[in-house]
């Protein structure tokens, strides 16, 4: 029986994402199929190849070919104090409650190139409390992490942030917290000192440790509902009780198995608090 064009792509497509799974190990068959076409589209011309056999080809027998895929098929949209209504928040309703432990550990879930992360550390710094704590950021895209390691960003993407900082209620001059260059910009050491990078795969792998924060923003949204439901199971089995979960704006907990162990802290800014109680109010 001979298959159309576009149900042969699609079988293909199938064929490429098995190969993956089978000899690297990693999952994108939960993926948001158009999000994932659209990658993998990209994917397919960056290779310079004409069809997804040729690229599995590729893949099967090239790992550098496969650390490129990989940098198509990761979400690296990212920004410091990327949406600053959500810092505020967390700055007004969520620091006040962690300064009442004596040490605290957080969790950005998919931290990509490290902005949101060290934007966390810069908030808990000004708030006095970044020595209390450690910051834990995870990632599948090993090249991501180790650009987040470093802490190295083009001095003219510092700038751009400032206004994002400024938003948010930012204390001091956002260059302060950076040693610069001719064009770039590296993170001070004083606040690495409380990050830890880290590899963590949401789709195969397990608990990460016991947190009381866990921001796992705008990374949802490129998963199907099944897979959404099992990282969110994840999340929350990572967090304290009493902990908080930060999601992105266009992310929601309904019709999730973990929805009834939650309660709304801020529902725009998508932050709830892990109470696990019957009176846990609705987290939509």
């Amino acid at each position: 029986m001979s298959m159309s064009g576009l149900d042969l792509e699609q079988r293909e497509v199938e064929l490429l994402l098995a190969g993956v799974q089978q000899r690297y190990g990693y999952d994108f068959n939960h993926y948001s199929r158009a999000s994932l076409k659209r990658r993998l589209d990209n994917a397919l011309e960056h290779a310079g190849v004409p069809r997804f056999t040729a690229l599995l080809d590729k893949l099967f027998h090239d790992e550098k070919a496969f650390d490129d895929f990989l940098k198509h098929l990761s979400i690296t949209v990212t920004e410091m104090f990327r949406d600053p209504p959500f810092y505020r928040a967390v700055r007004e309703k969520v620091v006040p409650v962690l300064k009442t432990f004596p040490f605290v550990k957080m969790w950005h879930a998919g931290c990509a190139t490290g902005e949101e992360v060290y934007s966390m550390a810069i908030l808990l710094d000004e708030e006095n409390f970044l020595s209390r704590g450690r910051i834990y950021g995870t990632d599948f895209n090993k090249q991501s992490l180790d650009l987040a390691q470093k802490g190295v960003y083009a001095a003219k993407n510092i700038e751009s942030y400032a206004a994002n900082y400024r938003a948010v209620g930012g204390k001091r001059d956002l260059s302060e917290y950076f040693t610069a260059g001719y064009d770039f910009a590296m993170v001070k050491d004083r606040l690495k000192e409380h990050v830890t990078f880290s590899y963590h795969n949401l789709v195969t792998d397990g608990v990460f440790g016991e947190m009381n924060l866990i921001c796992c923003r705008n990374v949802l949204i490129y998963f199907d509902q099944t897979l959404q439901s099992r990282v969110l199971s994840l999340l929350a089995d990572s967090l304290r009780h009493g902990g908080f979960l930060c999601l992105g704006s266009k992310e929601s907990m309904r019709f999730s198995p973990v929805q009834s162990q939650f309660e709304v802290v801020d529902l725009k800014q998508r932050i709830y608090r892990k109470c696990g109680g019957a009176h846990a109010s609705p987290a939509i």
